[in-house]
């Protein structure tokens, strides 16, 4: 402006001196505040309160607005909208050890709670027990509550047909840390191997037999009463064990193996 009032001179000529665009020159803003933009982000942000700047500005341009994402973009973080965001936890890496094949039959169970509910929203507890030598599925008792005192009669009822076990690995679950399964162990000469807090992988094999379980019988019936799910599941037993094939076990059933 002064190159124009001073010397007369074109607005081309005085562009090309200072090394400004005539488009730069003749550009007047649109908006002359934030306040459109402000409001606009303020009625979608307070009906979706979880939405991130993505979300926001694809709702924008449906809203038939074109303002460009670097503006928009700056008044959202004016307006401190940005949620948090959580970043990794960095977990050390793990060499986590090989699960050890029992080289008979009776030398260590496995044994896990799983829960579910039956159809009127009752919950009920499932006690799982495998036989790791053979994936072979011993039992699952199902009830409402199963504490210590029904746990170790459970096991004494399987005993009776399969003999004690000399080794038991379970979980840190109050069920087992508790002074009647101790005890109850002890009477039997029973060595209790505890896995580590947050490591399911050391109790891989009744991990893996929960997963078929959870996939083929509690996921796949809504049943109406205890009963009916303690009559599935045995009748499922019988094909887990004398039927279904197992890669383990080179594609042998349990039973077979």
């Amino acid at each position: 402006m002064q190159l124009l009032e001073s010397h007369s001179v074109t607005v081309a000529m005085s562009c090309a001196i200072v090394g400004l665009s005539r488009c730069a020159y003749y550009y007047q803003p649109k908006l002359l505040d934030d306040s459109v933009i402000i409001s606009v982000l303020d009625a979608i942000t307070v009906r979706h309160l979880r939405w991130g700047f993505p979300n926001c500005f694809n709702r924008f341009r449906k809203l038939g607005y074109q303002w460009i994402h670097k503006c928009v973009y700056r008044v959202y973080c004016e307006l401190m909208l940005n949620l948090k965001v959580k970043g990794k936890q960095r977990i050390p890496p793990r060499t986590p050890e090989k699960l050890s094949v029992p080289n008979k039959s009776g030398e260590c169970w496995s044994m896990d709670f799983m829960r579910d509910s039956s159809r009127n929203q009752r919950r009920f507890r499932t006690f799982n027990v495998i036989d790791d030598f053979n994936r072979e599925a011993l039992g699952i008792d199902i009830a409402v509550s199963l504490p210590a005192g029904r746990v170790t009669r459970y096991l004494g009822n399987l005993a009776e047909y399969d003999g004690y076990p000399l080794t038991i690995r379970v979980v840190n679950g109050p069920e087992f840390t508790g002074k009647t399964f101790i005890d109850w162990a002890k009477s039997h000469g029973i060595t209790i191997d505890y896995i580590k807090p947050g490591s399911p992988y050391q109790n891989g094999y009744i991990e893996r037999f929960n997963r078929t379980y959870r996939t083929e019988v509690l996921d796949l019936y809504l049943f109406n009463n205890l009963e009916q799910a303690r009559r599935i599941t045995e009748e499922w037993l019988t094909i887990y064990n004398t039927e279904r094939p197992h890669e383990a076990l080179n594609n042998m059933t349990p039973f077979e193996y």
